[in-house]
């Protein structure tokens, strides 16, 4: 069994539970998630030692009925610390930088509730530090795509497969897909979807402005592959790409901003001896890299491999052709 199956049904598990508001039977609760009793009661016994208020009751039936009590996180009337409160209140301006998020709904209701409980003068204090603590926004999809987010968000929990229409850049035009969804991501300003196509058997990533439309079947799946927590962990941008090894020199006119940043966490830096910045890392030589190291310029060379140089080269040579031709 996949080591995120588990959590995913005792996720869905507790959602049931607070949604119902008489109590929900083992039987019910196994017809509902697709699972055996015996597998319901392990999941109950989890989250009872995890810290989740869940008990069960007998109802005029004899049956036993079991509940969630209360709201999650309501041990929490003590309040919080002036620090705990400032960064809470904080948050939500750097969350409310994450663009499609299909939680923006839940976000803004969760902060309303917690400004209702702030004083006029405090929440007046509190909206004026920003000021001094500021977000850049991301760059954002274009148009709402929270209708195929919560229909893929639908499909991933229950392991449902899906038909999907998809704007394909390699090809230029819709494509037709049937995919078992994995894993929605956010990252680079943008949500994607990570998918097993059994057509290619192999799992692939997708950007989810360019999906045009999913239908969800009767028929489900059993993932067959493991994905890591962090699955662009081999790129600077949306790739999960094989890493390999680059090696580039920055001039000492750089040197200083390149060093003040991590850049990925593979990196090693070294200084040289003529002034410059030694940098190696191990990334996907993906596009993400090439324009970033284009967007130093000529304050850097590849070193190594190779045949990234002289890809890097040639994309340069490209671009001067630009202004060649249009200065002729």
């Amino acid at each position: 069994m996949p080591r995120n199956q588990e959590v995913i049904r005792q996720w869905k598990l507790l959602h049931v539970l607070e949604s119902a508001r008489h109590g929900v039977t083992l039987n019910t609760l196994s017809t509902e998630l697709n699972v055996t009793t015996r597998t319901i009661r392990r999941d109950l016994a989890a989250l009872q030692e995890a810290g989740f208020p869940l008990y069960d009751l007998r109802n005029d039936d004899g049956r036993a009925l079991w509940h969630m009590k209360g709201q999650a996180l309501s041990g929490l009337q003590t309040g919080f610390t002036l620090g705990e409160l400032c960064a809470l209140y904080l948050s939500r301006k750097l969350l409310e930088t994450i663009a499609g998020s299909p939680f923006q709904r839940d976000l803004k209701n969760a902060f309303g509730r917690l400004q209702r409980e702030l004083s006029p003068r405090m929440r007046n204090f509190l909206d004026r530090l920003p000021v001094v603590l500021a977000t850049k926004p991301g760059p954002k999809d274009p148009g709402s795509h929270e209708g195929i987010t919560e229909q893929l968000l639908e499909a991933t929990l229950h392991f449902r497969c899906v038909a999907m229409k998809y704007n394909s850049v390699s090809s230029g035009r819709i494509r037709n897909y049937v995919i078992h969804p994995y894993r929605l991501v956010f990252a680079q300003g943008g949500l994607y979807l990570l998918a097993f196509v059994p057509a290619y058997n192999d799992i692939r990533t997708f950007a989810v402005s360019r999906i045009k439309g999913v239908s969800l079947a009767k028929e489900t799946f059993i993932p067959s592959k493991e994905i890591q927590d962090d699955v662009f962990a081999n790129s600077l941008g949306v790739n999960t790409g094989e890493a390999k090894q680059v090696k580039l020199e920055f001039s000492e006119h750089v040197a200083p901003y390149v060093q003040a940043r991590v850049w990925h966490s593979s990196q090693e830096i070294s200084d040289s001896s003529n002034g410059s910045l030694l940098m190696t890392m191990h990334v996907c030589h993906d596009w993400a890299l090439r324009s970033w190291i284009l967007g130093w310029g000529p304050y850097v060379k590849v070193l190594a491999p190779n045949k990234l140089g002289r890809i890097i080269q040639a994309d340069l040579a490209s671009t001067i052709s630009l202004y060649s031709s249009s200065s002729s």
